[in-house]
């Protein structure tokens, strides 16, 4: 399987449901994050921004003091849920987590 192909809803749902926070609404991998500060979001945002840069898949984020919210999908594909996706979301749990 391609990384750019569209993954089917099983496979997508059965991502979120084994790594939470993630949600899958209206083609998208969606997750929200709450952190100690603005700093601390501001770290992960540049972590983040980093990993996205290495993969050359970049996501939708958005950024309320110290919450963040982010939204994946491949716009190549049509706005759908592809690997890639699947891959970035991990990377950004692991950030988050770190």
């Amino acid at each position: 399987m391609n990384k750019t192909d569209v993954l089917s809803e099983v496979v997508v749902e059965q991502f979120v449901s084994e790594n939470p926070p993630w949600l899958f609404r209206d083609n998208k991998l969606e997750a929200s994050f709450e952190f100690a500060d603005f700093e601390d979001a501001m770290k992960v945002v540049n972590e983040v921004a980093g990993k996205a840069e290495e993969l050359q898949h970049h996501p939708f984020w958005s950024n309320e003091y110290n919450k963040l919210a982010f939204s994946l999908c491949t716009h190549d594909v049509g706005d759908k849920v592809t690997e890639k996706d699947l891959e970035l979301a991990k990377a950004i749990s692991g950030i988050v987590s770190a």
